[in-house]
């Protein structure tokens, strides 16, 4: 079956609240490779296919390169996921982030960061970007 943008949202938003089950089961001030193991062992539990610390191939100029780009996790070869557990997302962690997806052809990545009062509100940023404005939206 062909994802569609309204899978991939649906996908989204059962993984944010995956992270706000880790969120309220762990709380905040832990570090991030904690909330690693949570969050795939709570996707896990949810039966969904999950990938983690999975290299990013680096292609430059049509030669692939040896790069140590790894993403957090990879929901049902989909949505990349990336931790944090920190005072805030910054704009780097957004562009990183994009670039996975770029690099991957994937059409949405979500930053979850755990050091926050409410994942919901405050603690998460999803992206999007243009594999994902390809999608058919049914």
């Amino acid at each position: 079956m062909n994802p569609t943008q309204k899978i991939v949202d649906s996908l989204s938003y059962k993984i944010i609240g995956c992270a706000i089950e880790v969120h309220k089961t762990m709380g905040p001030g832990l570090l991030e490779s904690i909330y690693e193991k949570c969050m795939t062992r709570e996707l896990s539990l949810r039966g969904f296919q999950i990938k983690t610390q999975q290299k990013i191939p680096l292609t430059y100029k049509g030669i692939i390169l040896d790069g140590e780009l790894r993403y957090d996790i990879l929901v049902n070869d989909l949505i990349i996921v990336e931790l944090k557990a920190m005072a805030g997302i910054l704009p780097i962690h957004e562009a990183v982030l994009l670039s996975y997806m770029r690099m991957l052809e994937k059409p949405k990545g979500i930053i979850i960061n755990f050091n926050c009062t409410n994942i919901f509100k405050n603690g998460q940023k999803t992206m999007i970007n243009e594999f994902y404005k390809n999608l058919a939206k049914e």
